[in-house]
């Protein structure tokens, strides 16, 4: 399979070298040439599969073509050892609890899935070292630490904002030490993105270094994220309600939901999706108008969608053949803003005893809003609420406790290095860092 940039700029690249790059040479994202369609025996069949089960023949679809079929079952079955429970909330709703992973975060699953994929390519092409570029708002800056924790010959660069992550979210990779190295920048998620991306155009620096992403800008990253949608369609299959079936993505880099519609153009039948936002409102507002205007990201309660121009949304136009119509056919969307997401935390918990994170919350609420009559509607969530305890201790009035998987992590020392948003400064630390 050859996969090509957005931008449509550069030549099309091999899995491999898609992986190992990250971002073609034009800034565009890669994608595949062909979205295979998975056959109706599949779907008969789905619900007496397991996740592991699913998710193979999934991955298949995706790479089969470019990794050995062991090599690939193998990455799978390391990958998802763990449970993801899908729980009735209220009437027509559920939840698909993402955060079972070892850093009770989502994007578990694409990390891990991605660290032995480029571990797999980078031993295939003889290559001895690789730094990984990676900013986050959030969850995927300790998602991605740990997936990547000790893995030789290959060194991670962690890029997040200032003082806008939780305590316990930077815990999660900046107490690990080894081949993690955390960069605290003084500026947004949206500087630290730019900086990334910035890397990778620079001739000067890739001459000298060999750079990847593990942002959700690999499509090593966000495709396994497609996983879940075909499980949870399976757990909702085997008890008979599956049609109609409307999912609800908290969204930020939009990553997760990206990995939806692939879902869907692989045959899964899903209805259609509802983008849930906070206050960095960006898509919202491009589905009301069909103008797009990127700008900066403000912080929110639900800090891992502090995103001000998302990356994966020229994905999104390019599955759409930027067709804006065409994209609010299948996808709506709704925006909270912290006082609302902190009155459905509240409300939610009273009513149902189900406690949901900030982003969570966005998920749940759009699927109160807007889930029709004779639809199922299924929310993402994306992390365990302790990883932001401060907030929902807020919230609540009450202490929570601390899983003994974040615990581990607030007993390490934090070490970082501070540095601005210029390039050049960033570029000097990649460099002496060799």
């Amino acid at each position: 399979m050859k996969y090509y940039s957005t931008n449509k700029q550069s030549k099309a690249e091999n899995l491999a070298t898609a992986v190992i790059k990250g971002l073609a040479q034009d800034r565009g994202l890669f994608m595949p040439e062909e979205i295979k369609q998975l056959p109706p025996a599949f779907f008969e069949t789905i619900k007496d599969l397991s996740f592991q089960e699913i998710s193979l023949i999934v991955a298949e679809a995706f790479f089969g073509e470019d990794i050995e079929k062991e090599v690939l079952k193998k990455i799978v079955y390391d990958t998802l050892n763990f449970e993801t429970p899908l729980v009735e909330i209220d009437k027509n709703i559920y939840s698909l609890e993402l955060f079972h992973g070892p850093t009770l975060a989502f994007k578990d699953v694409g990390a891990r899935f991605m660290a032995r994929m480029l571990q797999h390519f980078a031993e295939k092409e003889g290559l001895k070292s690789i730094n990984v570029l990676v900013a986050t708002s959030g969850d995927t800056g300790s998602a991605v630490a740990n997936g990547f924790l000790g893995v030789e010959g290959i060194k991670v660069f962690v890029l997040y904002p200032k003082g806008k992550v939780s305590n316990i979210q930077e815990c999660q990779f900046t107490s690990l030490g080894q081949n993690i190295i955390p960069l605290e920048i003084e500026g947004t998620f949206d500087d630290c993105q730019s900086l990334v991306k910035s890397a990778f155009m620079d001739k000067g620096l890739n001459a000298q270094l060999k750079l990847t992403s593990a942002n959700s800008i690999n499509l090593a990253r966000f495709l396994p994220q497609s996983f879940y949608y075909f499980y949870a369609y399976a757990k909702l299959a085997k008890q008979g309600i599956a049609q109609d079936l409307v999912f609800s993505v908290p969204s930020g880099n939009f990553g997760n939901l990206t990995a939806g519609i692939f879902a869907k153009k692989m045959g899964l039948p899903i209805k259609r999706f509802i983008a849930a936002n906070n206050n960095n409102d960006v898509f919202y507002q491009y589905i009301e108008t069909g103008e797009y205007k990127a700008r900066p990201s403000t912080a929110t309660i639900a800090n891992a969608m502090d995103v001000g121009d998302p990356s994966n949304f020229a994905r999104i136009l390019d599955l759409y053949k930027n067709n804006h119509h065409d994209i609010c056919q299948e996808i709506s969307a709704y925006k909270y803003s912290d006082t609302q997401i902190e009155e459905t935390v509240l409300t939610c918990y009273n009513q149902h005893e189900y406690l949901l994170d900030p982003h969570g919350a966005c998920g749940y609420q759009a699927l109160k809003d807007g889930l029709k009559t004779g639809e199922t509607g299924i929310f993402l969530e994306t992390a365990h609420p302790a990883k932001f305890n401060e907030t929902m201790e807020s919230i609540l009035q009450k202490k929570l406790p601390i899983p003994q998987k974040l615990q581990v992590f607030m007993k390490g020392t934090k070490k970082t290095v501070l540095l601005s948003k210029d390039f050049e400064t960033f570029k000097s630390f990649l460099l002496n860092e060799k």
